[in-house]
C-alpha cells in the first residue's frame, strides 16, 4: 500500500517569491503561491494516493493578509485542494468570531470544516466543547488515513489574551494518547498523521511519547528538516520552513499498518517552477487593491483602527545590506538572537523616536529583503499587525529583566518553555548572550542599561 503526503506550512501570509539570503545559499528567489501550486499539482499527477496538509500560521503576516481578515490567503489557497489543516497561533489573530466563519463547522458547507481543519486542544470557554473536530479519518487510494490536529499551545503571546477571548488553549497534548486509542479502535487506520503546531522539538517528543504515529508534520518553530527526524520507534517528523518556499513530500510503503519503506524530499519551491496562471490571477487580484493603481482603495486595519492610506509598493527606504533574521546557531549572528532586520528596524525606531533604546520583538525570524529599496509591504511581513510606535520610560534592570525572560522563552532546555523561540532584540545597551550557561540561566549582563539598574532611559518600541 502506497501513501504520499505533502506538507506545507507557516506560509504567514506570502502570496509572492521574496529573497532568499540565507548563508546556505540556494536561488536567490524563493516562493510564491503560484508556484508553490504549480509543484502542488506536479506531485499530484496521477497519484490518486497523495493527500496536502497545511499544518498553519497561515492568514497571518503580511498587508494583504490583515486588511482582510485572513481573506486575501483563503481566496488563494482554497484552489490548492488541501486535505487537513492544524491552524497556527496567528490563525486566531482576528478573533474567535472570524476564526469560526473561515475554518469552523460549516466553513466548507454543511457540517465541513474548510480544509479539512482539525485540533484536539483548542476550545470554546462558553461551552467548554472543542471549536474544531481533534480528527478526520481520509482515503487515499485505498489506504485509510487518520489525521489528528494539534494547534498551537499558547495562543498569540504578541499581542496578549485579549486577542483570543473566549477560547482555552491546553499545552500538554495529552489528548493526543486517548485520541489514538478511540481512532485504531473505531477506525482500523493504516496510517496516522499527527498535524501539529508545537513546533519541532516539542513534536519530536510528542511523537516518542505516541509510537502509534505514523508521520508527525509540524509547524511554528519555521525550521527546516532537510530529512526528517526519526524515533526510537520510527516515527517521522518533518518540518518545512517558512513563507512558501519549502514543501515536504514523504512516500511510504505501509503493510498492516506499518511502514516498511519509506522516502523523503524537501522541495525549494523557486524560479526553476513556472507559475500556475490561474493561481498567480488569483493572486494578481487580491493584491490589486493594495498596490499602486487606480484599485488602490484604504484599508483600515482591524487590530488597532489605523487607516492604510498609502499603496503597499510605495518604496519607504534603502538598505545597504540585506535584512533577515535567519542565521544558523553556528552563524556569527544566529536567528534566534536577531540579525539585520532586527537591527535595521530597531535602530530606526531609536533615531526616529530620539530614544536611547530601540525595541524590536518581532515574530520568529520573518522574511527576508534584498539590498536596496524597503517597500511599505517589507515592512508589513516584519511588523505584520501594523505595529505602531510608541516611547516610554523604563528601567535599566526592568529591560533587562524582560531580555532575560525572552531569553528563556528562546533557549530554555525544556521545549515545553519555549515561548516563541526567538530572543527579543534592542539596540543600545550592550549584552552579552550565553544561552548554554551550566547553571541554566540564559544571559550575562555586561554593559549599557545592565550596568545602572536604577537609571531611567526613554525606549521607543514598535
Amino acid at each position: 500500500m502506497k501513501l504520499r503526503l505533502l506538507h506545507m506550512g507557516d506560509v504567514h501570509g506570502h502570496l509572492l517569491p521574496r529573497a532568499h539570503l540565507r548563508a546556505d545559499g540556494g536561488p536567490r528567489v524563493q516562493g510564491g503561491l503560484a508556484r508553490l501550486h504549480t509543484l502542488v499539482t506536479s506531485l499530484r499527477a496521477g497519484r490518486s494516493d497523495t493527500l496536502l496538509f497545511n499544518t498553519g500560521d497561515t492568514i497571518q503576516g503580511s498587508a494583504e493578509a490583515l486588511f482582510t481578515r485572513g481573506q486575501a490567503l483563503v481566496d488563494v489557497l482554497d484552489r490548492f485542494g488541501i486535505d487537513g489543516f492544524a491552524p497556527g497561533n496567528w490563525d486566531y489573530l482576528y478573533g474567535k468570531g472570524r476564526f469560526l466563519e473561515l475554518f469552523g463547522p460549516g466553513s466548507a458547507g454543511r457540517d465541513g470544516c474548510r480544509w479539512g481543519a482539525v485540533a484536539a486542544n483548542v476550545y470554546d470557554n462558553s461551552d467548554g466543547k472543542r471549536l474544531l473536530p481533534p480528527f478526520r479519518v481520509l482515503e487515499a487510494d485505498g489506504c485509510r488515513v487518520a489525521v489528528l490536529g494539534l494547534s498551537s499551545e499558547r495562543a498569540i503571546n504578541a499581542l496578549g489574551p485579549w486577542v483570543t477571548e473566549g477560547i482555552r488553549f491546553t499545552h500538554d497534548a495529552a489528548e493526543i494518547g486517548p485520541l489514538l486509542d478511540e481512532v485504531r479502535a473505531l477506525h482500523a487506520p493504516d496510517a496516522i498523521v499527527l498535524l501539529s503546531e508545537f513546533g519541532l522539538a516539542k513534536n519530536v517528543l510528542i511523537a516518542e511519547r505516541h509510537p502509534a504515529l505514523t508521520v508527525v508534520l509540524s509547524s511554528d518553530s519555521h525550521e527546516e528538516t532537510r530529512d526528517p527526524v526519526a524515533t526510537s520507534a520510527g516515527v517521522l517528523v518533518s518540518e518545512v520552513g517558512q513563507d512558501g518556499t519549502r514543501l515536504g513530500q514523504f512516500d511510504l510503503t505501509l503493510v498492516r499498518g506499518r511502514v516498511t519503506e519509506w522516502r523523503y524530499r524537501l522541495h525549494v519551491v523557486d524560479e526553476a517552477l513556472d507559475e500556475d496562471a490561474e493561481t498567480a490571477a488569483c493572486v494578481e487580484q487580491v493584491r490589486r487593491p493594495f498596490v499602486s493603481g487606480p484599485a488602490f482603495r484604504p484599508h483600515v486595519n482591524p487590530i488597532n483602527g489605523a487607516v492604510l492610506d498609502t499603496p503597499i509598493d510605495t518604496v519607504v527606504g534603502h538598505a545597504c545590506v540585506g535584512l533577515h533574521r535567519s542565521g544558523f546557531a553556528r552563524d556569527a549572528i544566529p536567528a534566534a538572537l536577531h540579525g539585520t532586520s532586527s537591527q535595521y528596524l530597531a535602530e530606526a525606531l531609536r533615531r526616529q523616536t530620539g530614544a536611547d533604546v530601540g525595541h524590536m520583538r518581532g515574530f520568529r525570524y520573518g522574511t527576508h529583503v534584498a539590498p536596496g529599496v524597503v517597500r511599505l509591504e517589507d515592512l508589513y511581513h516584519f511588523m505584520p499587525v501594523g505595529a505602531q510606535v510608541a516611547t516610554g520610560t523604563v528601567r535599566g534592570d526592568a529591560l533587562v529583566d524582560a531580555l532575560e525572560r525572552s531569553a528563556d522563552g528562546a533557549f530554555n532546555p525544556d521545549p515545553f518553555a519555549w515561548t516563541g523561540g526567538v530572543a527579543r532584540f534592542v539596540c543600545g545597551p550592550a549584552l552579552l548572550h550565553r544561552p548554554l550557561r551550566a547553571d541554566g540561566r540564559p544571559y550575562s549582563r555586561r554593559g549599557g542599561a545592565a550596568c545602572w539598574p536604577e537609571r531611567m532611559g526613554a525606549c521607543g518600541a514598535g
